[in-house]
C-alpha cells in the first residue's frame, strides 16, 4: 500500500510540473474541437437531401443517390484531373526544390544564400489572387505582354488563352511550381544543413565528383525529409488548390475540362440549387481516399525502414 500511495505522489508531482503547459495548450485544443470536430457531424448531409427548410438534421436521408449522381456525371473528369495535376505537382516539386536546396547551400556568399532563400520563398508569401491577376497581366487576350509583346515579335497571331484548354495543364503546373517550390526548398536546405560535414570531407579526399557527392550523400540523407513531404502530399493527393484552379483561370467556362478538380466541383455545386448534398459527397470522398493513402503509404514505409515512417 505504501508503494502504492509513494508512486501515485510521485505521478502528482511529475504532472504537476505540466500544469502550465496543459493551460497553455488548452485554448488551441478547444479552438480546433470548435473548428475542426464539431463541423465533422455534418457529414451526414452528404447522405441527405439537403432543405434549407428542414436543416442539415432534419433533411431527409437518400442514402447514397448524391454518390451515385458523383460517379455517374463528374467522377471521371474531376478525379482524373484532381489526381493527374497532383501526382505532377508532387514529382516536381520534388526534383525542383531538391535541386534549389543543392545549388543554394553550394552558394558561399551568406548574404547571396540569404538573399536567394527569401526570393523564392517570397512568392509562396503572395496571395493567389494577386497571382491570378499577375498571370491575366501576361495572358490577357488584348493587353497581356505575350500576346502583344513575344508573340507579336515572333510574327505570330495572338491566341486566347482564356479559351483554349489546352494550354492550361501547363500554365497551372508553371505557377503552381513558381508559388509553391520556396516552401520544400527551404526545408530540404534545412535537411542539407543537418548532414554531417566529415561525410563531404571523407568523399573529397577519395575523389568524388560534386555529382557522386550529391548522389551519393546529400539525396540519400535526405530521404527521411523526401519521404514525409511525399506523405504529406499523399494525404491530400485528392484535394486542390482552390485558388489555382479557380482564380487563376478567372472561372473561364471554356477551361473547365481542363481546370475542374474536386474543390472546384464541390464549390460550384453549392452554389448551384441543390448541389450542397453532391458538394458534401464530394468532399467526404476526398477526405476518406487521402486518409486511405497516408495509412496505405505510411505501412508501406514502415515495412521498408521502421525509423523513417511517420508512425
Amino acid at each position: 500500500m505504501k508503494n502504492g500511495k509513494k508512486s501515485e505522489k510521485l505521478t502528482w508531482s511529475i504532472l504537476k510540473q505540466y500544469i502550465p503547459l496543459y493551460l497553455m495548450m488548452l485554448p488551441t485544443l478547444i479552438y480546433l474541437f470548435i473548428n475542426n470536430y464539431i463541423p465533422m457531424t455534418g457529414i451526414v448531409v452528404a447522405f441527405k437531401k439537403y432543405s434549407k427548410k428542414k436543416g442539415i438534421y432534419g433533411s431527409d436521408w437518400c442514402g447514397f443517390v448524391n454518390f451515385e449522381y458523383l460517379f455517374k456525371n463528374d467522377a471521371g473528369l474531376i478525379f482524373r484531373n484532381t489526381l493527374l495535376y497532383n501526382i505532377v505537382f508532387i514529382v516536381l516539386g520534388m526534383v525542383v526544390g531538391v535541386a534549389l536546396a543543392i545549388i543554394i547551400t553550394d552558394v558561399y556568399s551568406k548574404k547571396l544564400k540569404k538573399l536567394y532563400q527569401s526570393a523564392i520563398m517570397l512568392p509562396f508569401l503572395i496571395s493567389i489572387v494577386i497571382i491570378s491577376y499577375i498571370v491575366f497581366a501576361f495572358l490577357s487576350a488584348e493587353n497581356g505582354m505575350v500576346n502583344n509583346s513575344v508573340l507579336a515579335a515572333m510574327g505570330r497571331e495572338p491566341i486566347q488563352w482564356y479559351a483554349e484548354p489546352k494550354y492550361w495543364p501547363f500554365i497551372l503546373t508553371f505557377v503552381n511550381l513558381w508559388k509553391g517550390v520556396g516552401y520544400g526548398t527551404l526545408i530540404y536546405i534545412a535537411g542539407i544543413a543537418g548532414i554531417d560535414t566529415s561525410f563531404y570531407e571523407a568523399a573529397r579526399l577519395d575523389g568524388a565528383t560534386r555529382w557522386q557527392q550529391i548522389t551519393k550523400i546529400t539525396i540519400p540523407c535526405l530521404i527521411p525529409s523526401l519521404i514525409t513531404m511525399t506523405m504529406l502530399n499523399l494525404g491530400r493527393i485528392f484535394c486542390s488548390d482552390f485558388g489555382l484552379f479557380y482564380q487563376v483561370p478567372q472561372n473561364s467556362g471554356a477551361l473547365f475540362s481542363a481546370t475542374q478538380t474536386i474543390d472546384t466541383y464541390v464549390y460550384r455545386a453549392m452554389i448551384s440549387t441543390g448541389g450542397i448534398g453532391r458538394s458534401a459527397a464530394a468532399g467526404f470522398f476526398q477526405s476518406i481516399v487521402g486518409f486511405l493513402l497516408v495509412m496505405g503509404a505510411n505501412m508501406i514505409v514502415r515495412k521498408v525502414s521502421r525509423e523513417t515512417a511517420m508512425f
